[in-house]
């Protein structure tokens, strides 16, 4: 992290190419963002000034555009004829070595691929999981609400979102850890130069797919009801699923659901556990939580991808050469004060909420859906067993900036509930 000086001087940069202007020129490490040890959207949000131009170009992660702003970010997302996902990692080699479908794809290659994977995560099949999701939260809560005390990180995020992505694909928990590591190293790939993090990359996006090769072959043709029997005998402009495509879309089902969720659920419980006013408006009013839903997720963007220009073009009074890579960190849309009022605080009333967490376009997060039922479970199940709670005296949560951001260490503790005689 930035405390490290030393690290901070050894970051690999590169030169501007000659379109980029001096004065859009900022040292933006989106891996390392200044300012982390205090929370990620707070180290984001420093970015984002008053006189912040819309995009900004850093030297790091192989050099790139940064969008700062809202309208920016929603646009490029909803314009793949001029911002393609080829590579929609920085740094480049990281994001070339990424195989994953459909997010990588453009329409209309895109479109069959994205339609099998709303076939098994669309509302009216998400909603019919709630009794689960629900008896799973319960079963993970009251393991250890009568302790008063819970590492949030260890024994609920990183268990409670995987336990049920694994039973939906009808997967085993045990291979959880193996999993993790591997969204791990794709989320935020270990490595100090752009190749080595592109190499990182490759054999994280290799392991995924070893490990899905013998699963796909053993449910292709299957007429079992799991998530990954449906998606992947669904056809492809009336022809089975080509193998490298099943390979890429059963492990971006993995990485989807092992990991954003996770990390999202930290953030979350960090800034309640800190605004107990916000966990009792939440008490009082069942409607509120769950139209507070949409806010949360608003807050607590943990998503950065990229686009890959296409074409010569002038965006946004910036010049932009084909093949540039412009970085769309999500969390500056929700967290942009030009669309929402005092935007760091969570407020269950506010109106005309709008964000990029779930990305935008045709690559709109088809987990959203399963999301935003596993968080309103959560919330609704958690504060009927713990009202109230905090964090430890002393807590410091550590963070991570990446592809996808992450947070560590979030010990929590609440008065233990007395049981009536």
């Amino acid at each position: 992290m930035n405390a490290e000086t030393p690290k901070a001087l050894e970051k690999h940069r590169v030169s501007p190419p000659p379109h980029v202007p001096a004065d859009l020129i900022r040292e933006i490490d989106a891996y390392d963002l200044d300012g982390l040890e205090a929370g990620f959207h707070e180290a984001w949000k420093q970015v984002q000034q008053p006189d912040t131009p819309p995009l900004v170009w850093t030297p790091f992660t192989g050099g790139h555009w940064i969008a700062t702003r809202g309208v920016v970010i929603d646009e490029v997302y909803r314009s793949p004829e001029r911002f393609s996902s080829r590579v929609i990692w920085v740094p480049r080699e990281a994001g070339e070595a990424y195989d994953m479908v459909p997010t990588k794809l453009d329409p209309p290659e895109h479109t069959p691929y994205r339609k099998a994977i709303d076939k098994g995560l669309n509302l009216a099949e998400i909603r019919k999981l709630e009794e689960q999701i629900r008896t799973i939260a319960v079963e993970i809560i009251e393991s250890f609400a009568d302790r008063g005390s819970c590492d949030f990180g260890s024994e609920f995020s990183t268990v409670f979102p995987v336990r049920v992505f694994l039973a939906l694909a009808g997967l085993p928990m045990e291979d959880a850890h193996k999993l993790g590591l591997l969204a791990n190293e794709m989320t935020r790939p270990s490595g100090n130069t752009p190749e080595e993090q592109g190499r990182s990359l490759e054999t994280a996006n290799r392991g995924f797919f070893e490990y899905v090769a013998p699963i796909i072959a053993e449910r292709r043709g299957g007429s079992g009801t799991d998530l990954i029997t449906r998606i992947l005998n669904v056809e492809i402009d009336g022809k089975p699923m080509p193998d490298d495509r099943a390979l890429g879309l059963v492990s971006l089902l993995l990485l989807g659901g092992l990991d954003t969720v996770v990390n999202f659920l930290g953030f979350m419980m960090i800034y309640l556990a800190r605004h107990p006013e916000t966990v009792a408006e939440m008490r009082s009013d069942p409607l509120k939580l769950q139209r507070g839903v949409e806010e949360l997720f608003r807050r607590f963007a943990v998503v950065s991808d990229a686009r890959y220009v296409v074409a010569d073009m002038e965006f946004h009074g910036t010049q932009l050469k084909e093949g540039d890579l412009i970085l769309l960190p999500t969390a500056l849309h929700g967290l942009d004060d030009r669309q929402h009022a005092d935007p760091m605080t969570v407020d269950l009333s506010r109106r005309d909420v709008t964000h990029s967490t779930f990305a935008q376009g045709p690559h709109r997060c088809a987990g959203m859906h399963l999301a935003r039922l596993e968080v309103t479970v959560m919330l609704q199940e958690w504060l009927a067993r713990i009202p109230e709670f905090r964090l430890k005296d002393g807590a410091r949560p550590i963070y991570h900036s990446g592809i996808v951001a992450a947070v560590e260490n979030i010990p929590l503790e609440w008065e233990r509930q007395k049981v009536p005689a």
